[in-house]
């Protein structure tokens, strides 16, 4: 059986893997089980043609999102900055990702 192309990525996994030449961009996905997975597939399926790495990790607590300061579910964040609140388009995620390659 092959794999679907667009896959939400396990926790820990890299996109990417084979291009350790790639920046490896750490994130994390807020939410409800449901709304994590649609986002994390969303995302594989938006920058999987980027120069870059990617490796997820999945937060279920909610107070911990609280205190990140989450409030839509789900939230993409990188580090303590936010990406993105809700289920956004692919094309806005490709566009984040972008920026942030730009911006180095």
């Amino acid at each position: 059986m092959a794999l679907e192309y667009c896959y939400p990525l396990k926790e820990g996994e890299i996109l990417n893997v084979a291009h350790p030449e790639y920046p490896l961009f750490a994130v994390t996905i807020h939410g409800s089980d449901r709304e994590r997975v649609k986002l994390s597939k969303r995302l594989v399926c938006a920058i999987k043609h980027l120069p870059l790495r990617l490796t997820i990790r999945y937060e279920k607590d909610a107070e911990k999102s609280l205190e990140a300061g989450v409030s839509k579910d789900p939230t993409l964040m990188l580090g303590d900055k936010i990406l993105a609140e809700g289920l956004v388009s692919a094309e806005e995620l490709t566009e984040t990702f972008e920026h942030l390659l730009q911006a180095g």
